[in-house]
């Protein structure tokens, strides 16, 4: 069985969505917590510290299973800037996915609060420093509103592949649609 060239194999596409999903969910669970001092809060923060590590986990797996399969190319017809645009979206895009979870486990363990997933703590990264924790919840913050703009911006390029160049990118990672390139 061979791989269909212009399409991510359906290891990429389902990686793809499930980490779409998990990081919608865990944007709007950070913004929930930073918008509330509720109960309600320690609930969003116990969920939003697994969730990352496991974002984290998938996004390092998707790296590597892109490194080893690769990517279809983009339409020969495709300017140069868009291509540019795409490449350093996606690298963007990666370094966020990585960096978002590290910086949120280093700001917890500059705090000394454990972080734990599956029952196991894992180990702190950084020492226990105050004006540490607030650095980097500082930087976590920004790069949160950073990586949603960055995810709008990949939307909206998506939806402009589909509905306006209709040339078969967006269909390289839809879960079903075949590619409609000629």
């Amino acid at each position: 069985m061979s791989r269909d060239p212009l399409r991510f194999t359906p290891l990429q596409r389902l990686l793809h969505w499930v980490m779409a999903i998990c990081i919608w969910v865990m944007l709007f669970v950070g913004i929930g917590m930073v918008s509330t001092i509720q109960p309600v809060y320690l609930k969003l923060v116990a969920f939003h510290k697994p969730l990352g590590i496991a974002i984290l986990v998938l996004a390092v797996l998707r790296l590597i299973v892109r490194w080893r399969v690769g990517a279809p190319p983009l339409p020969a017809d495709m300017p140069a800037p868009m291509k540019l645009a795409a490449k350093l979206s996606h690298v963007l895009l990666y370094a966020l996915m990585i960096a978002m979870p590290l910086i949120g486990w280093a700001m917890l363990s500059a705090a000394d609060y454990p972080v734990v997933v599956a029952g196991l703590r894992l180990p702190a990264i950084v020492p226990p420093n105050a004006a540490l924790h607030s650095a980097l919840w500082n930087a976590h913050q920004l790069m949160a509103l950073c990586f949603l703009a960055l995810i709008l911006l990949h939307l909206a390029a998506g939806l402009f592949h589909a509905w306006v160049r209709r040339d078969g990118v967006f269909e390289s990672m839809s879960p079903s649609i075949a590619p409609g390139r000629e």
